[in-house]
């Protein structure tokens, strides 16, 4: 009698959209308006890569770039290779947690239509710029019949990580204080590093999925990270991963791995992300530590996009719930009137 062998567990593979106007209008650079974008280039090339391991993920798209024609034959490949399509908000604006619900809804639509003209796919996945959510948002989310939500970084470095990021910025304090939740609070760390149900005021609820730090010490280890440890030692990023990964083994976490462009990307390509740390190692390079990261994850990990292992965790009753309200205690109010969006 031959014995059937079990699956492995699920690690879920997930790469933000992130344009480079995207990334300009977010450090507070000019020239953003005319939308910038290395979608066409980028996208063959990281499906290429994708083809060549034989993985599926899923892509957090920006409404803005579905909406511009010059991306659009790039994005359709993403459905031609069979990779689920996410929402990642129309603006890509990390104040988005301060929008009132009317804009926060008329963001996620608006995004939400765009994507499926383009693409023919409508998203049922969504995750906040810079990590950014609310209650509100959420609420939108689960009306809008979303199966999962992937916006929080359970971390207490995400304080140390804006500060980094505004030492190379030129913005004025109003500008700044647009992005004061960026990378979110040192209380993020507090929360969940595996997926749980947010309970909404409405009665309502809705799957979350965090991005995965290690267990415990609550560090992040998505790909970024990992290239900049390999910056200085590539043996010292593979033994961090692998820690990373035991300690998901010891507590029966399955990882949610996150992938950014600028993981594929270089400063010689563009000199204008140069401020991004691990930016100084060429495209070919992180190529590599892509190759040897996906080989460690697929030594006990079966590698999956977001969605289909948010369909896994479809009416198991052992989640945690948390109060969405109370989690967001403390958050600034709404941006002042000359800050809100007139796009809409």
């Amino acid at each position: 009698m031959q014995v059937m062998k079990s699956r492995k567990p699920f690690a879920s593979l997930s790469l933000d959209l992130d344009n480079l106007w995207s990334y300009m209008k977010t450090h507070g650079d000019s020239g953003w308006h005319s939308f910038p974008s290395y979608l066409p280039t980028f996208i063959p090339s990281v499906l290429k890569l994708l083809r060549e391991h034989e993985v599926r993920i899923t892509f957090f798209v920006v409404g803005q770039d579905a909406a511009l024609g010059k991306n659009r034959e790039a994005l359709q490949q993403l459905k031609s290779d069979g990779h689920e399509i996410g929402n990642h908000s129309f603006n890509h604006e990390p104040w988005i947690s301060r929008y009132s619900k009317a804009e926060i809804d008329r963001e996620i639509a608006l995004s939400e239509e765009e994507i499926e003209h383009c693409t023919g796919m409508k998203p049922r996945g969504f995750r906040g710029p810079g990590f950014a959510w609310s209650p509100d948002l959420l609420e939108v989310l689960a009306l809008r019949g979303y199966l999962y939500d992937a916006s929080t970084l359970p971390t207490f470095l995400g304080p140390l990580a804006r500060l980094y990021y505004f030492r190379s910025t030129k913005m004025d304090g109003p500008e700044r204080d647009r992005r004061k939740e960026l990378f979110g609070h040192a209380r993020d760390g507090f929360r969940p590093a595996t997926a749980f149900r947010w309970k909404l005021d409405s009665g309502n609820s809705i799957l979350e999925i965090p991005v995965s730090t290690m267990p415990l010490f609550k560090i992040p280890f998505h790909l970024s990270y990992l290239i900049y440890l390999a910056g200085t030692s590539e043996a010292l990023m593979v033994s961090y991963l692998r820690l990373a990964l035991s300690l998901c083994r010891l507590t029966s976490a399955e990882p949610s791995f996150l992938l950014h462009p600028l993981d594929f990307l270089d400063a010689h390509e563009y000199s204008q992300l140069s401020f991004f740390p691990g930016m100084k190692i060429s495209s070919e390079r992180k190529n590599r530590i892509f190759t040897r990261v996906i080989s460690i994850l697929r030594e006990h990990y079966d590698l999956v996009p977001l969605g289909v292992y948010a369909e896994s965790l479809s009416g198991k009753a052992h989640l945690r719930e948390l109060s969405a309200r109370k989690e967001f205690r403390g958050s600034p109010g709404p941006l002042p009137d000359e800050f809100l969006r007139r796009v809409h």
